[in-house]
């Protein structure tokens, strides 16, 4: 039995938290909290009838380290799941060192800020040193790693399903499938149809930022930076079809090129459609994916969040979104002195998630490893002091639930990717 404090309100935080009341012997408390109260208390008078799991709310602005350090000590939870957005990362874990408490989350930190100095000198350094430019990294929160070692305190980081899962069936795959692994490719397919000409499936932000940042993958030991979406593969993806997509930077290749030994080259590719590209293009060619501060009507704006107030709320997609995900990694490598390919995914219906949690599978992909994860944290198999991310603890058990609470595995010898 345990208490939990669940900071965020959004799409993914609404599938985890009612996910987590389907766990309520082990989930026995939980306290929602973010910036708007009112959504909380929605959500929580919603689950009431429905669980045994006793609901809280709270008000909170994850920017502020002391609302939360004062919010965290008055609840008393056994861990906190960050399900807001990645810009409150430090702060929130800033809060957990200052209380004695274990912390998780569903992706790496970004600054919110690109053009402040200090965070401007550690990325050009990056830059430089290590030969890929994204805005998003763990180097950030893996600095925290000393300090909660000292605490006694685990920091699980980047518990979604892309990072999240693709790391645990990579953990897999080195542990039980093959001797050595030569290549991963990760690959993130939605088939899902919204019916909007333009919409993004998660935070607008985020995701015009990820997909128009330069691509980069891991070669043999140094990255290799691309323009973006300059690689495209085509692939058949089982439930969904054939799609096009393309090579992306994503964190958790830099996670997995320090974590699976002796992996000659991992990349990451996701599917998009002519029409999105389209969109996209024309956005960035007149600046409206700019996060650089621009004057107008005498008051400074950011266009790329300007841009996120025009489009659909991802949370609105859900009732109207037809089709299915499919997520998962294909492994090449050797086994017993023979090559190996083995395809490790998951496939995932916008619409049955619909009806379960009233969410897209977008969220529904992000939410269930949040409460997975929390859960492995929360019965003592994933506990250990410091800052890990997924692949560095036991795959199995995780694995087990994902198939239990609704994102079960599926395994064939689909061919590697032909280049």
């Amino acid at each position: 039995m345990s208490k939990v404090l669940v900071i965020g309100c959004g799409g993914v935080a609404s599938v985890a938290i009612q996910k987590c009341c389907q766990v309520s012997d082990v989930f026995s408390e939980l306290c929602i909290a973010s910036r708007t109260k009112s959504k909380c208390d929605a959500l929580a008078e919603k689950l009431a009838p429905i669980t045994s799991t006793r609901i809280t709310t709270a008000q909170v602005d994850a920017d502020d380290v002391d609302q939360l350090i004062a919010l965290i000590k008055s609840y008393g939870p056994d861990l906190v799941m960050n399900i807001a957005l990645p810009y409150q990362d430090l702060t929130i874990m800033d809060a957990c060192l200052a209380c004695g408490v274990n912390y998780m989350d569903t992706a790496n930190y970004e600054p919110e800020d690109t053009d402040d100095p200090a965070w401007r000198a550690v990325y050009e350094k990056r830059c430089r040193e290590e030969g890929f430019s994204a805005y998003f990294d763990y180097s950030w929160q893996w600095a925290y790693k000393k300090k909660f070692e000292d605490a006694g305190l685990t920091a699980l980081l980047g518990c979604g399903f892309d990072p999240g899962v693709t790391q645990a069936y990579c953990a897999y795959a080195a542990k039980h499938e093959f001797d050595a692994i030569d290549t991963i490719d990760i690959l993130d397919c939605n088939g899902g149809d919204h019916g909007y000409a333009f919409a993004t499936n998660f935070n607008p932000e985020i995701n015009l930022r990820e997909v128009s940042a330069p691509g980069s993958y891991w070669e043999d030991g140094h990255w290799v930076e691309i323009p973006a979406m300059s690689i495209k593969r085509e692939y058949d993806f089982d439930q969904v079809g054939r799609k096009d997509m393309y090579l992306l930077h994503h964190e958790e290749i830099e996670s997995l090129a320090r974590n699976i030994p002796g992996v000659k080259r991992i990349r990451f590719f996701m599917t998009f459609g002519q029409s999105y590209l389209d969109h996209m293009r024309c956005l960035e060619d007149v600046g409206m994916l700019s996060t650089t501060p621009v004057q107008y009507n005498g008051q400074e704006i950011v266009p790329i969040q300007f841009l996120k107030a025009l489009l659909p709320d991802p949370a609105s997609l859900g009732p109207r979104t037809k089709g299915k995900t499919n997520i998962g990694c294909i492994f090449t490598g050797t086994r017993d002195g023979k090559p190996k390919t083995w395809y490790i995914y998951n496939v995932c219906d916008h619409q049955a998630c619909y009806r379960e949690v009233g969410s897209q599978a977008i969220s529904y992909t992000t939410g269930v490893p949040a409460m997975c994860g929390a859960l492995m944290m929360l019965t003592g198999q994933w506990n250990k002091p410091g800052v890990y991310t997924v692949e560095e603890f036991d795959p199995d058990p995780f694995l087990d639930a994902l198939d239990k609470y609704g994102l079960p595995r599926s395994v064939n010898g689909a061919p590697a990717l032909v280049d």
